[in-house]
């Protein structure tokens, strides 16, 4: 099969590969600490992640490859930093959206609360007789 560039792609695959990029909580959480730094050596991610060299480089080249993140060497070290600010947008809005979904979420358990018990529904209905 022929790959496209995304410049022929429909605007949806492009999103949704971006969101590939994303879908892993390890790339949000090394997004979430860029987003609070300009720059962040790999060092600093690996304590931070507590992941092995290896698998952060794995995550990394993914974040890279969906152009989320840029790295850039100086001397011996090597610093990312997010790619666009906007990512550290989309990151915010995300947040929002899962805190009114979890609200949501609660509100209907919540709401449960005041049903009746099936068990106990059950106990006191009467059984029927048999001949």
């Amino acid at each position: 099969m022929d790959q496209y560039s995304d410049a022929h792609r429909p605007l949806y695959e492009v999103k949704a590969n971006l969101f590939k990029g994303l879908a892993h909580p390890v790339r949000v959480r090394v997004l979430e600490v860029l987003s609070a730094s300009p720059t962040v050596s790999v060092t600093d991610l690996l304590a931070d992640t507590g992941l092995e060299a290896s698998h952060l480089s794995q995550h990394l080249s993914v974040l890279r490859r969906h152009n989320l993140v840029v790295a850039e060497r100086r001397a011996s070290q090597v610093f990312y930093r997010l790619a666009y600010p906007e990512v550290a947008d989309l990151l915010s809005v995300s947040r929002s959206l899962l805190v009114k979904i979890l609200e949501r979420t609660q509100q209907q358990l919540v709401s449960t609360v005041n049903l009746p018990d099936i068990a106990m529904q059950r106990d006191t209905e009467v059984a029927p007789v048999t001949p």
